[in-house]
């Protein structure tokens, strides 16, 4: 029985992290699912955003996954905790649907020397305040700053995310957040349209900055889950195949997404 892991995200941006889990985890069979229909999630509502992350969930259980991964940030922020506390033990008790935040957060006080941290997200993750209420769990004595950059995705998704128009609104948040809070020694893109703008990043922020990407943290979570699991891991198909899905159009899913994974993606639409 095909039985994948599910990656889910409201666009592309959760494609730098399925690449990251691929690299870690290619035995496993995945499908990812792009609300790209709908996209951005940031900007609406906690109600709206739950509504839609759990029609996408409930998709890909129909799809035979016993695991999914909320590879977005505003719907780990805006729905997983109602999916799992008030869903999942009616809908499907046997399942398990995991975020990108808490994967973060468990470790992200073990980069810090100075005890300084620099959040990079959009409004919609800032607002939320998700990474202060979950990295005040595991290092209450961290200073978190948050600064939120909405012109980042609109960059990347546009295509301009290596143009030197794109150096200014770059150098300018992070100017913004190191102001804010001159320690700063970590910086944690959370969002994950953001590692396309990595170079720039690392160009605009002091030379001795650690700028985490949440792709690698999390593959390397998601291993050490399944190895905790084995009622979990057990139950995950092992082909090494890839489907990708989209709510909105395969063509335009597939430009994008090459971008985003790092090789040519073949989508099909999904109609939900």
């Amino acid at each position: 029985m095909n039985q994948p892991i599910g990656v889910f995200d409201s666009g592309y941006g959760g494609l730098t992290v399925l690449r990251e889990i691929v690299r870690k985890l290619p035995q496993y069979d995945y499908v990812y699912l792009g609300d790209n229909a709908r996209t951005p999630y940031g900007t609406r509502s906690f109600d709206t955003v739950y509504q839609y992350t759990l029609e996408c969930v409930r998709h890909l259980f129909d799809r035979g996954c016993r695991l999914v991964i909320l590879a977005c940030n505003t719907a780990s922020a805006k729905a997983l905790r109602n999916i799992q506390q008030l869903d999942l033990p009616a809908l499907a008790p046997d399942r398990r649907v995991l975020g990108v935040i808490r994967p973060t957060t468990e470790v992200i006080g073990t980069y810090s020397q100075a005890g300084h941290v620099g959040i990079l997200a959009t409004r919609g993750t800032v607002t939320s305040e998700s990474y202060l209420v979950e990295i005040a769990k595991f290092f209450p004595e961290l200073n978190v700053v948050q600064e939120a950059c909405p012109m980042w995705v609109p960059l990347v998704e546009n295509g301009e995310y290596a143009s030197p128009g794109a150096d200014y609104f770059v150098k300018q948040h992070i100017d913004r957040l190191m102001e804010k809070s001159p320690a700063i020694d970590t910086l944690l893109l959370a969002c994950t349209h953001y590692p396309l703008l990595l170079e720039k990043i690392r160009q605009a922020a002091p030379p001795n900055v650690t700028i985490l990407s949440q792709g690698n943290i999390v593959a390397e979570r998601l291993a050490d889950y399944l190895l905790r699991h084995p009622e979990i891991e057990e139950q995950c198909s092992k082909q090494g195949r890839r489907t990708f899905l989209t709510t909105d159009s395969a063509a335009d899913f597939d430009r994008q997404a090459t971008v985003f994974y790092g090789e040519p993606v073949r989508s099909v639409h999904l109609a939900l």
